[in-house]
């Protein structure tokens, strides 16, 4: 048994204002803030002496690693993403940017946002356009049915509303 892997489909480069500003502000806190903290820290750890096994020291020296991998990625994405502005001509059938009520087949409402893959919270309903419900979403009015191939199997949604306004 090999541990190769397929490599992972491609991601929509596409984003919110909003998101790809959060996303600005997360690289310079990342370069200007946190990483020379962690630096300090790492030296500080590094000059109590033996250093196989200091703990602080080792636990430094991963945080600079996660720290660092998440400024390469921020580096190498942010320039790649399209910022998506403004809203689109038919305001009625749901796009990308769009806060989107549905209700499933048991008579459960729910409200999502279709948002970029670098910018999906659950936590606040933002679901990306990559996902199989957006997808299927994409395109339909207000009292549209469609059905989408979810984890758990195949789920039917109806459109209840389609509205475009800002991130909260």
């Amino acid at each position: 048994m090999s541990r190769w892997r397929p490599p992972a489909p491609a991601s929509t480069a596409i984003i919110t204002a909003d998101g790809h500003a959060r996303l600005k502000a997360e690289l310079d806190e990342l370069w200007r803030v946190r990483r020379p903290e962690v630096v300090r820290a790492l030296a500080a750890a590094a000059a109590e002496g033996d250093r196989s096994e200091n703990a602080e020291y080792t636990y430094r020296k991963k945080q600079l690693g996660e720290i660092d991998r998440r400024v390469r990625y921020l580096g190498k994405r942010l320039p790649e993403l399209r910022v998506a502005e403004g809203e689109p001509r038919d305001r009625a059938a749901v796009y990308f940017g769009a806060w989107l009520s549905v209700e499933d087949e048991d008579g459960e409402e729910a409200t999502f946002r279709i948002v970029g893959p670098d910018e999906t919270d659950a936590e606040h309903g933002w679901i990306s356009i990559d996902s199989p419900l957006a997808r299927a979403a994409l395109g339909k009015r207000i009292g549209d049915e469609f059905e989408a191939q979810l984890p758990g199997g195949t789920a039917s949604f109806a459109i209840l509303g389609v509205r475009y306004e800002a991130l909260a």
